[in-house]
């Protein structure tokens, strides 16, 4: 299985882009993993919520096969334990699944192309996190995953 994140627009912290880099390079070790940034939509400022939230609905689902199981991280989604979002993973491991993409959204969050189209919602916490952040809350989350699922030391129960 391959696990693809795709977010909206770039980061300019660089200790948070080194941080994230940590993750994904700890992540490759355990599940084919790519991290693909969507630039920022041009001309953002002349557009309404609603315009923004499209353009960037049409650039997230230009990236997705058909076949894609996808993933939206949305404060309305689902929460889980570490433990459970192991479990979670698992399930989709063994489901047979080719490519789990997950996607941060922009700043006003998805179209609603993009709602229909995904197979699920995770929220990583009740509070609100910058989406920079939440690049690098996701990818640990991955990696503490994974070594939950391989009984390795990381994660302390």
């Amino acid at each position: 299985m391959k696990i693809t994140l795709l977010a909206i627009g770039k980061t300019d912290n660089k200790q948070l882009i080194s941080l994230t880099e940590t993750y994904i390079k700890r992540l490759n070790h355990y599940v084919n993993f790519s991290f693909e940034i969507i630039p920022d939509i041009k001309k953002a400022k002349n557009l309404t919520e609603a315009q923004q939230k499209t353009a960037e609905g049409e650039e997230i689902l230009k990236r997705l096969n058909t076949s894609d199981t996808l993933i939206i991280l949305d404060e309305k989604g689902k929460t889980y334990t570490s433990e459970k979002f192991a479990d979670f993973l698992q399930k989709q491991m063994n489901s047979g699944l080719k490519n789990l993409v997950f996607v941060i959204g922009g700043p006003y969050g998805f179209s609603e192309e993009i709602y229909a189209r995904a197979n699920g919602k995770i929220s990583l916490s009740p509070m609100t996190f910058s989406h920079q952040m939440v690049r690098l809350f996701f990818v640990e989350q991955l990696y503490r995953g994974f070594t939950i699922l391989k009984n390795e030391p990381y994660h302390h129960r």
